[in-house]
């Protein structure tokens, strides 16, 4: 599929997502009475609930979407590796280790965020230390680094949440089931996600070249190491800035890119623009249901997404499977 049609497509898929997000609540779906509310004001409290509740968490999911998608296809070149996520390098894992002892302290939203910021960049430090070569920094050496550190990680989280004082226990899991609930950073992640598109977009021609290897990318005269390094932390901010704003939501960066390039090839060109569009629309869409399937009860939006990602990521596969034999 040609780039413009399938970025007006997914434009399209976002607008409906976000109009859906806005529209739909607990008293069902009402898009007449909450368009009627915010042109005419006809209805302050409705009003109050689309522009203060809805609007907010809707813009803040769907910039933690494209954040864990672009963050998602960045990970899949630089390790090449189609199972490669944003979660890899055990980021999302240090983050939310800070965040929790930051909960068990009773820190505020800010505090909790500025914690869970400064784990998730140095949890990726961590494994940068640790897979240090004096020749080079592999794929195979950080993915296998990444896995370790964050398995570690999951150890510390068990822990916390067995130590942690029963009156801070749920808050703690439906933060790390994912929770747009109490997001206090709401253009953030957004806005995070449009600059690292952009600057990915520029960068889309270097990174179709690497994807083919180091080698092949130094002998056309980029410089590998510091683009990798940059393109790691770039992933490293991007992944840390959604685990702030909504805890952990995983296999939106791993389905999304896969999905990308199924429909309009390997290009990153394509593939980050519209990995940051079918990202944010499918976290939108995820949280819409999460907050509305058993209303006024709200599912954890990780738990949901999960149960969307895993047999979406297997179709998935074994498309590309039947396309590689076919091929």
């Amino acid at each position: 599929m040609q780039r413009g049609i399938l970025i007006l497509l997914l434009t399209g898929a976002v607008l409906g997502c976000l109009a859906l997000a806005l529209a739909w609540g607990s008293s069902g779906f009402q898009p007449t009475a909450v368009w009627s509310s915010l042109t005419r004001a006809t209805d302050p409290l409705l009003r109050d609930i689309v522009l203060q509740l809805r609007l907010p968490r809707a813009v803040a999911a769907l910039g933690t979407g494209a954040s864990l998608a672009v963050a998602g296809a960045l990970m899949q070149v630089l390790l090449r590796n189609p199972l490669a996520d944003p979660y890899i390098l055990g980021t999302s894992g240090g983050a939310a280790v800070a965040a929790m002892l930051a909960l068990m302290a009773g820190a505020g939203a800010v505090a909790l965020n500025a914690a869970a910021f400064a784990g998730a960049l140095a949890s990726t430090l961590l494994v940068f230390v640790l897979a240090a070569d004096a020749d080079d920094q592999a794929p195979g050496r950080l993915l296998l680094t990444g896995v370790v550190v964050a398995a570690g990680w999951g150890a510390l989280l068990t822990l916390i949440l067995a130590l942690a004082p029963e009156q801070n226990l749920r808050g703690m899991l439906f933060w790390l089931m994912g929770d747009f609930s109490f997001t206090s950073t709401v253009f953030a992640p957004l806005t995070v996600a449009v600059l690292a598109t952009a600057s990915g977009f520029t960068l889309a021609p270097a990174l179709n070249i690497m994807a083919s290897g180091d080698v092949q990318a130094a002998l056309l005269g980029i410089p590998v190491k510091p683009a990798r390094a940059a393109l790691y932390f770039l992933s490293a901010l991007l992944t840390a800035v959604a685990v702030t704003t909504a805890g952990t939501v995983g296999f939106v960066g791993l389905v999304v890119p896969h999905l990308v390039r199924l429909l309009g090839g390997a290009d990153h060109r394509t593939v980050l623009p519209c990995s940051a569009l079918a990202g944010g629309a499918l976290l939108v869409l995820a949280d819409t249901l999460a907050r509305t399937l058993l209303a006024p009860r709200q599912l954890p939006v990780g738990a949901l997404m999960a149960l969307i990602g895993v047999p979406l990521f297997l179709v998935l596969l074994r498309r590309t499977g039947q396309a590689q034999r076919s091929g």
